[in-house]
């Protein structure tokens, strides 16, 4: 195999010098724990639904393989081809969540899951990352000039995202879009006011999820006063009372035995048992490190479309993994929201997976202008 020189015009030399390394790193150690941890909470899982021991392992390997692709693929690409890989995307993405309520399956009361091939999909994680980029590209045209109205086509795409969100219902990834927009359009230079409007928006937005919504409330209702609807959230903090500094060793966790969703939702609290409190702050710190490097990156480009496509993908990515973690540590209500990159769900991994592979191309350093968005 020939070096990949500074000199060297091929595509992938391109990529390895001008990658942000230590942003690609920091993702794949976070890829290699959610395998360790998958390894640990599947089994006990697959076995609880009558499956065999390690078939959600392989499922969620396979899915990881062809993360992993997608996520290089997708950083290959130009500020221009990202861009247009968002409009392309959002337009499936949204036709998909159209279908959901129709067509798709119904569990635990919501319908957010399509059978297409064989294959169950999860159209509300694919849209994320496709909708951020393509609200940034909107935000970005009336400032440059442009003359066409690219803060009402945003609000407008956001607004029927979270309509079709709504309909499953799925209110967790309402509101993800939701803030997502909001820290979009408070780096785009919006006045104070539109975002403190848009904040009042989600707050009233949620009294009303409270008093319409029977799961909703139930939520909210055993985060404010612990009974048998937060067994997971006890279980999940005696794991990590159990675990200590130093866990009680790979494999030796009790909780993913009990927990249902120990290999989902609650996945760190598998990592708090076995691999101890020390370990999981590793993994807190690793997706820190990921936004502010992403940041840091993003401080040192003058391009307004990179810099808000950027910052909506960071802030999707983070919001997530805080609602994550602060479910599991019973900081907020209960979200039913993966952990990003380590959760088990196909679904989940490839709508990360795409926006990361989209975060590191943004990132990416001595750009030709021809990749100029």
């Amino acid at each position: 195999m020939t070096a990949l020189t500074r000199t060297d015009t091929r595509p992938l030399s391109q990529w390895w010098w001008s990658v942000d390394r230590w942003l690609v790193i920091a993702l794949a150690a976070i890829v290699t724990l959610g395998a360790i941890l998958i390894l640990a909470a599947a089994p006990p899982a697959a076995e609880r639904m009558g499956l065999g021991s390690f078939q959600l392992v392989q499922r969620q390997f396979a899915y990881l393989g062809l993360a992993v692709s997608v996520l290089f693929a997708v950083s290959l690409l130009s500020p221009v081809g990202v861009r247009r890989l968002g409009l392309l995307g959002l337009a499936g993405a949204l036709a998909l969540l159209a279908l959901t309520p129709l067509v798709g399956v119904e569990i635990n009361g919501a319908q957010r899951w399509l059978h297409l091939g064989g294959l169950s999909i999860q159209p509300s994680e694919l849209v994320k990352p496709v909708l951020a980029v393509t609200v940034a590209w909107m935000l970005t045209l009336p400032r440059r000039g442009e003359p066409v109205p690219g803060d009402a086509i945003a609000l407008a795409l956001v607004g029927l995202t979270c309509a079709l969100l709504l309909s499953q219902p799925d209110l967790g990834q309402t509101l993800l879009v939701v803030a997502t927009l909001g820290v979009q359009l408070f780096v785009a230079g919006l006045s104070w006011l539109w975002v403190a409007a848009l904040g009042a928006t989600v707050v009233g937005g949620l009294v009303i999820a409270y008093l319409s919504l029977p799961y909703v409330a139930e939520r909210i209702d055993a985060f404010l006063a612990p009974g048998p609807a937060s067994y997971q959230v006890e279980r999940a903090l005696t794991a990590f009372e159990r675990g200590g500094l130093l866990g009680t060793g790979p494999g030796e966790g009790t909780v993913k035995a009990s927990l249902p969703d120990a290999h989902a939702d609650f996945i760190l609290a598998v990592a708090g048992e076995e691999l101890g409190g020390l370990a999981a702050a590793a993994i807190v710190g690793l997706f820190a490190f990921v936004v502010l490097r992403g940041f840091v990156r993003l401080l040192h480009d003058d391009n307004l479309f990179v810099v808000l496509a950027g910052t909506g993908l960071l802030a999707s990515f983070g919001i997530q993994a805080a609602i994550n973690m602060g479910s599991t540590l019973h900081l907020i209500p209960t979200k039913g929201m993966t952990l990003p990159l380590v959760s088990y769900g196909g679904s989940s991994l490839m709508g990360v997976a795409l926006a990361m592979g989209m975060l590191v191309a943004l990132t990416r350093r001595s750009r030709n202008p021809e990749g100029e968005a």
